[in-house]
């Protein structure tokens, strides 16, 4: 809460809002399901321990802190559309961390699964004495995940418990918002998006970015705000037409509207360089359908028909989610049209069935199951989900940071649909390759795979398969996995049988791998020590000896590779270039080419940066990431001694605040000090005559600024570039970028 309207306490009225509060989630939770006797009673009590718990104790608005467990109940009601445990669980879930109530306690007088889902919820406070610990909150993501396995209600509380955070999150400190808005952007929304919840998603990313780059936010909201006008012109164009078509054929239905949210605008015109005007989905419209489950299919495609022979459908842009559903379960029609007014519109089609699942995603599912408990589910996607989660999570010879990494890189993988000889399906992630089929099907048939025959043509083991192919798998015992096998594969499940299946082989080089390491050791004169064996380990980023003395054993680890570990050689010369330049240079994926801290900031101290006093005596760099400049909004990371300033919107800022939060400093740019700095920006440009000189005239003599590099390239007519410059402030350089966009034959300028 902002200063200027301080909390103002009032216990009288306290009690009266709590208690309304108490009776708005009765009514919710009734209008869900009526509440049985036991239910009520059950509820009742959750809410009398929670409030009594919690009696004394404030939030940093300065409400009462019972206002919080209360919102979140009524969130996973509301807007999850979970029942009676989700809600005892909601009222309960800070009570172990917070106050003096255990899990037995919670067990006595609830039952074992409120005391399982509460524990998951809890986050882990004590220090970690895990070996290979790098995080405490990689730890507690690590426990979420881990407790997700168990009961899938756990990730549903911690997304509304984080929902209801990021809603209220104003009275918090700025390092503190920034730090759980980079939380939420790093496992949250994800784990939002993959469990079907979209309409939580989208207003977590809102909120993030609210917080993160309050300036595009901002400027974005504003546009939407006044886009009023077109939205009205759609209503009359479209919107009335489709009713009367409905209408006509005596069709049962609603219909919905929305403006595309600020964060989808964003991301739209970062990812595809346009303005803001020429988003043309920035409408959508959906039609949900009021039809028996056995007519659903055949009256959305008749609505389907019925549109598409009024308006022009874009011919790219149909999507059949209901022969087909996604693996979380959302199915829908998909189209875009044109409309009278030249705008694309997107029509989703869908029956009321289809709708509840769509805004409640997994949540749905289980729901159902919840009131239906006799009811059996056979290949229900979810709950193997769910096991190929536990089995990869349980693998304790990763760090925790390592396995959050590797689950999140599931939440957003789009599907594929994969056809055995048979002409049964397998569901891949979308770019998976050959062996992924192959460890699908079996894992003896991932082990001796050679390749494939793709629809009748023979291909390798790495071979990226597309939706709709037909694959026979092809094998011999006499082939074995290599290192290499475990880059080819993309699902987590061919990796890790493809790991486990080495990490067995290599047991038992583990003998000459020692004797190897004692004899390098003493050549180099370094003591072979617990130490130093797992200095060389993370010196070569290998997550167990195992594989160390593999390395060792086979030579692919030798005296070079020690030496530079234990500052024995001081290695070979690098070619170093601006990281802006990266993309100019060949397969940037697999270059080493760097940024050297220096040259982004010509004084390469910190004196333009205010701290906290506590971290005053750090060397402070702006990060060659992201390029802050005077006027950015900016955060400090503590890393490896020194405080990189980043902008508080850059992503690996944001990642490395997610999983540290103990490394975030505040920081603000020092009134009064003027100095420059090095920045870039890319641009894309139609090649004609005349045009460099155009740019260099304007950066010399318009603009008056020094420039440090030009790189332009052209082919076929179409130009991009890179150019590095320095300017004083944010002023300046959006200055320079709206300038060069006015020079005849640029297309986009975008900051780098």
């Amino acid at each position: 809460m902002s200063e200027n309207n301080k909390y103002v306490i009032d216990e009288e009225r306290e009690e009266r809002e709590i208690q309304a509060k108490y009776d708005e989630l009765i009514a919710a939770c009734n209008a869900l399901r009526p509440l049985s006797e036991k239910d009520s009673q059950d509820i009742f009590r959750a809410y009398t321990m929670a409030k009594k718990a919690h009696s004394g104790t404030r939030r940093k608005s300065g409400e009462p802190y019972i206002f919080h467990p209360l919102a979140v109940a009524l969130i996973a009601v509301q807007e999850v559309g979970l029942g009676p445990i989700a809600v005892i669980c909601a009222l309960l879930h800070d009570v172990v961390e917070d106050t003096d109530i255990t899990l037995d306690d919670l067990r006595e007088v609830f039952g074992p699964r409120v005391a399982v889902i509460v524990d998951g919820v809890t986050k882990i406070e004590d220090v970690i004495l895990m070996q290979n610990s790098e995080s405490k909150q990689a730890e507690n993501y690590r426990k979420i995940l881990l407790s997700m396995c168990d009961d899938v209600y756990v990730i549903f509380l911690k997304i509304c418990d984080r929902l209801h955070n990021m809603r209220t999150l104003d009275s918090m400190k700025d390092t503190k918002k920034l730090a759980i808005s980079s939380e939420t952007q790093y496992l949250y929304i994800p784990l939002a998006h993959r469990l079907g919840l979209y309409n939580i998603k989208t207003e977590l990313e809102e909120l993030v970015m609210k917080y993160t780059d309050p300036v595009h936010y901002g400027e974005i909201a504003s546009k939407i705000a006044h886009s009023g006008v077109t939205a009205e012109q759609l209503r009359s164009c479209l919107v009335q037409p489709i009713r009367e078509m409905l209408d006509s054929h005596n069709v049962r239905y609603t219909i919905k509207t929305r403006i595309k949210s600020v964060f989808s605008c964003w991301k739209k015109m970062e990812n595809k360089g346009v303005p803001f005007n020429e988003i043309f989905d920035l409408y959508a419209m959906r039609i949900i359908l009021d039809v028996p489950p056995e007519q659903e299919k055949e009256e959305c495609f008749k609505v389907y028909a019925m549109i598409t022979s009024h308006f022009r459908p874009h011919p790219d842009r149909f999507r059949d989610w209901i022969t087909t559903p996604k693996n979380n379960g959302y199915e829908s029609l998909h189209t875009t049209v044109m409309t009278p007014i030249g705008r694309w519109v997107e029509i989703q089609i869908r029956t009321e069935r289809m709708d509840t699942i769509a805004e409640k995603g997994m949540a749905a599912h289980f729901l159902y199951k919840e009131q239906h408990p006799d009811e059996t589910t056979q290949n229900n996607p979810v709950e193997e989900w769910l096991m190929q989660i536990r089995s990869s999570l349980e693998n304790s010879e990763k760090s925790a940071l390592d396995l959050v990494e590797e689950f999140k890189q599931t939440l957003y993988t789009n599907e594929i649909y994969i056809f055995t000889p048979k002409g049964e399906t397998i569901i891949l992630p979308n770019h998976s390759t050959v062996l992924d089929f192959a460890f699908a099907v079996h894992t003896d048939l991932g082990l001796h795979c050679i390749g494939a025959k793709v629809n009748a043509k023979v291909v390798p083991i790495g071979y990226v398969l597309h939706s709709g192919d037909q694959v026979e798998v092809l094998k011999s015992k006499r082939t074995e996995p290599t290192d290499e096998w475990v880059e080819i594969a993309r699902t987590s499940h061919a990796k890790e049988c493809l790991r486990d299946w080495l990490r067995e082989r290599r047991k038992d080089f583990r003998e000459e791998g020692e004797r190897r390491f004692a004899e390098l050791a003493k050549k180099l004169k370094i003591p072979v020590t617990v130490n130093n064996i797992a200095r060389l380990r993370h010196h070569l980023k290998l997550n167990n000896d195992i594989d160390l003395y593999y390395k060792l054993a086979t030579g692919s680890c030798g005296e070079k590779e020690m030496a530079l570990c234990f500052g024995k050689d001081k290695g070979s010369p690098r070619l170093i270039f601006l990281d802006a330049y990266k993309n100019l240079f060949g397969n940037h994926q697999n270059s080493k080419v760097e940024t050297p801290i220096a040259e982004t900031f010509n004084t390469a101290n910190g004196r333009a940066f205010l701290l906290d006093k506590d971290y005053e005596r750090f060397e402070t760099i702006p990060a060659p990431c992201c390029k802050p400049v005077q006027g950015d909004q900016v955060v400090g990371i503590v890393q490896n001694g020194q405080i990189l300033v980043h902008r508080s919107n850059c992503k690996e800022a944001m990642n490395e605040m997610a999983r540290h939060e103990n490394h975030i400093v505040r920081a603000k740019w020092r009134e009064g000090e003027t100095m420059s700095f090095l920045t870039g920006v890319a641009l894309t440009m139609i090649d004609r005559k005349g045009l460099l000189q155009d740019i260099t005239r304007l950066l010399s003599e318009d603009l008056d600024l020094y420039i440090r590099a030009i790189t332009l390239e052209a082919s076929e007519g179409v130009g991009r570039g890179i150019i590095m410059v320095y300017v004083s402030d944010l002023e300046v350089l959006n200055g320079l970028i709206e300038r060069l966009q006015s020079i005849k034959g640029v297309g986009e300028v975008k900051r780098i």
